[in-house]
């Protein structure tokens, strides 16, 4: 392969990029193309050398979310005028996808899929196995229950296409050097300064005002040297390209992910790769300086099982010969989502790496909101599902990512059931209520590491999670816990939740800064608030104790802790306050239910009633032996308090608790509990149906926004907003069926038209259906006028009848709370 001649690098740049594969050229092509100069990204072999130039090159539209569909289809969009704008061929074409299902587990997911892909504008059909065999004439179609069909699915050639935005990116003024090796990262404080580079036979300093890590698989390590936590993890990817095969026609991807397998005819011949379920971890002690176009060790033995389903399904690579086994590395995340954005430890480094196994449907997109990003300094849109700020700090540890890696190649192809959760690299953070929890048959699921009881099995009852995508074994475990909740007390763990102290003689102002509600408020008030960003988008949703004159307590979801804090930490200013993160020094435990305040009483000599503790106030008390800090709140729609405890009383509190509650009925609850709960209460979820992108009127939460303070960020926004009046509502919907099951995504339909989709689904056990929520278009509308239409939610591709309002389906009018 041809290497350009080196160019003359210079002393200084906007923006230096490393790592030369797919995605580190589309952003700087991307970049390039926002009128940027002074772009330089370097590369320590050749372009593409690392995972690009092995990778399949298969090209999907269909995302888990709306967003991530949408980069999806751009990638698509962009590569079939690459070659126009370019001169160089990408291979791209349209050629469609099959993806085929063995079980009717399966044949439920990818109809669900196939309907989400509808409220996505992507083009797909469900098609029966004679269907499945009239495109792929060459499929033993046995065992076959269905398959989906997106014809303008495709595939391209990886490396060219990088060449080609690579190409395009140095035609709008972009600098790109191979065969230059970033050595060293100059920092200060929170910002990169400089970068020192070598080659062959020269080295130097470029200085910088961004950078961004491109690096690959090589994107952890670089990470470190940049400052930042960047948690992924290279596993060998294995798969073999067939002989010549005479008179192959073109014929669509195929994907049997329940034999981990996909096929692609390329050239006349066919490749099969695979995602097994058990991975092999690979670079454990560091990537070797010379890897360049490299590929591993052939392990026929791992691969077999693959290739002996795969001839089964395909009879006719039983007749043809192997021209090459290949085995290339690939970097994957501890969730199978890439990483994207601005480093959470670092005020100018900026992350767009750990692809798995998806890198080239992705990069482009990728590439383009990342560039937008960096050019304005707010998210083009809603980014969560692959924003760095998720990752928690210890999932940089290596053997953390060693042990998870094993599984996350697998879970591209494993059935994505409803509540699966992870099976490697479990335990690492536990509340200090955690044994006490199983040894009352708590059944653990994992988020942001921390282990949580998310169900209690019965006595006798096995207390693992059965999957399916119909009722699952803990159905009637969560319907009971949640009567326990309505009737009488239900008892559950949200040590989780993150807890960021803010302190300092700012502390109030800072906070009606960043806040849209008001913080100038009396000692021990609690508030519920969003922080909001310029637009009037939700970057935060969370409540705000006043604990004394200078210091509150902002509690936040587990999985935003980090991001929420950072945001805190970026838009802090001149404001002399101090920000801590205090979550794992408290134990939470929430008390819920129409006699909770009767056993509080029981273990506590303090005052609960409304005079002395009010709904939206906390106060200290005394409970057992020990002490804690009571909160009057509720996620779940019932009289209720979360009692705050230090970690060293906790267990002694649970255990008076659990004791007097016993004596009373109370019950141990779980967090999917707690979800169905808050979604009768219509409580919104941040990440599903509140993101930077929802603005807060239209969220239905103009009441937590008090706009008669003089300034706050995103106060113009709701002002705006609020004169030109809303484009869409965020409706509740139940529907009249009992039968169904939602989880989200699924698509609403207006009239017999589809106009969104839901951001949440569960099952309202209080109220004997599926409930959900989600987006409807009603700019210029009244209420009436949107409620009177009639609303479906397409569940399957089957059209259930629902119930919409704005209200909440339970307790509407928000009694029970402050009974």
């Amino acid at each position: 392969m041809k290497v350009a001649a080196m160019p003359v690098l210079p002393a200084s740049a906007r923006v230096v990029i490393i790592g030369g594969g797919v995605v580190g050229c589309s952003v700087a092509y991307h970049l390039a193309k926002l009128g940027w100069t002074d772009i330089v990204l370097l590369e320590r072999k050749q372009l593409t050398s690392g995972t690009t130039w092995h990778a399949a090159g298969l090209i999907a539209q269909l995302r888990a979310t709306a967003n991530m569909t949408k980069l999806a289809k751009y990638s698509q969009e962009l590569y079939g005028s690459l070659e126009a704008e370019t001169g160089v061929a990408t291979g791209f074409k349209r050629n469609g996808s099959i993806t085929v299902a063995l079980t009717q587990e399966r044949r439920e997911e990818i109809f669900r899929q196939a309907a989400m892909a509808r409220a996505f504008g992507v083009e797909v059909h469900e098609i029966s196995p004679a269907e499945i065999k009239s495109r792929y004439a060459h499929l033993n179609c046995d065992g076959v229950q269905a398959g989906v069909y997106l014809p303008l699915d495709g595939q391209g050639d990886p490396a060219n296409i990088a060449h080609a935005l690579a190409k395009g990116a140095r035609m709008r003024g972009a600098l790109i050097a191979e065969q230059t090796k970033v050595t060293y990262v100059h920092r200060n404080g929170r910002k990169v300064t400089a970068v020192d580079w070598e080659t062959a036979g020269d080295r130097g300093t470029i200085a910088c005002d961004m950078v961004v890590n491109c690096a690959g698989m090589w994107g952890h390590e670089v990470g470190k040297m940049m400052g930042s936590n960047v948690p992924l993890h290279a596993c060998e990817h294995f798969y073999i390209v067939t002989e010549n095969i005479p008179g192959l026609a073109q014929l669509p991807v195929l994907r049997v992910p329940d034999e981990c397998a996909y096929y692609k005819e390329d050239a006349g011949k066919i490749l099969l790769g695979a995602f097994e379920p058990n991975a092999k971890p690979w670079g454990m002690d560091g990537i070797p300086d010379d890897f360049e176009f490299d590929q591993l060790p052939e392990d026929f033995d791992h691969f077999e099982p693959i290739l002996a389903a795969a001839v089964n399904r395909l009879p006719l690579l039983a007749e043809t010969g192997i021209h090459t086994f290949f085995n290339g590395p690939e970097s994957f995340t501890p969730d199978d989502a890439y990483h994207l954005g601005q480093a959470p430890e670092m005020d100018n480094v900026w992350v767009a790496a750990g692809f798995n196994s998806i890198g080239i449907q992705s990069a482009g997109g990728a590439g383009m909101a990342l560039a937008q990003w960096m050019d304005t300094g707010a998210k083009p849109f809603d980014l969560g599902d692959v924003d760095i700020a998720r990752m928690q700090p210890f999932q940089g540890n290596k053997t953390y990512l060693f042990e998870r890696s094993k599984e996350t190649l697998g879970l591209l192809y494993a059935d994505h059931f409803p509540f699966r959760q992870k099976a490697t690299a479990r335990g690492i953070r536990r509340s200090p209520l955690h044994q006490h929890l199983l040894d009352q048959g708590a059944v653990m699921g994992e988020l942001a590491g921390w282990e949580r009881a998310n169900w209690f099995a019965n006595q006798g009852q096995t207390p693992v999670y059965e999957y399916s995508w119909k009722r699952q074994n803990f159905f009637g475990n969560v319907a009971a816990e949640l009567h326990a909740v309505r009737s009488n007390i239900g008892i559950y763990d949200m040590s989780s939740f993150g807890k960021i102290r803010v302190e300092g003689r700012d502390a109030m102002a800072f906070l009606n800064h960043i806040c849209g509600g008001q913080m100038d408020v009396a000692l021990s008030k609690i508030v519920y608030t969003q922080f909001l960003n310029h637009a009037g988008g939700i970057e935060a949703d969370v409540t705000v104790t006043r604990l004394s004159e200078m210091a509150y307590l902002v509690v936040t979801p587990a999985a935003t802790r980090l991001a929420d804090q950072v945001w805190m930490q970026r838009n802090i200013g001149d404001f002399n306050v101090v920000i801590t993160d205090v979550t794992a020094a408290q134990a939470v435990i929430a008390v819920m239910g129409p006699n909770a305040r009767k056993l509080l009483q029981t273990v506590s000599p303090n005052d609960f009633s409304n005079d002395t503790n009010p709904f939206g106030t906390a106060q200290d008390i005394e409970i057992g032996m020990g002490l804690a800090r009571v909160h009057r709140v509720t996620y779940v729609g019932e009289l209720g308090w979360e009692i705050y405890i230090s970690a060293d009383m906790a267990a002694h509190v649970f255990e008076t608790l659990f004791a007097a509650g016993l004596a009373m009925g109370a019950k141990l609850c779980g967090l999917h509990m707690m979800d169905a709960a808050r979604l009768e209460k219509g409580f919104r979820h941040f990440g599903h149906d509140i993101t930077c992108e929802d603005h807060v009127l239209e969220a239905g939460l103009g009441f937590a926004v008090k706009t008669e303070k003089p300034s706050f960020i995103g106060r113009d926004a709701v002002l705006r907003k609020r004169d030109a009046g809303l484009s869409r509502r965020l409706v509740q919907f139940m529907l009249t069926d009992p039968e169904p099951l939602l989880y989200h995504n699924e698509p609403v339909l207006r009239d017999g038209r589809p106009v969104g989709h839901l951001t949440s689904g569960g099952y309202g056990h209080s109220l004997g259906a599926a409930i959900g929520m989600g987006y409807v278009p009603c700019a210029g509308e009244t209420v009436d006028a949107l409620l009177g239409s009639t609303f479906e939610i397409d569940v399957m591709g089957t059209r259930v009848r629902a119930q919409a309002q704005l209200r909440p389906f339970y307790d509407p009018s928000g009694q029970r709370t402050k009974a």
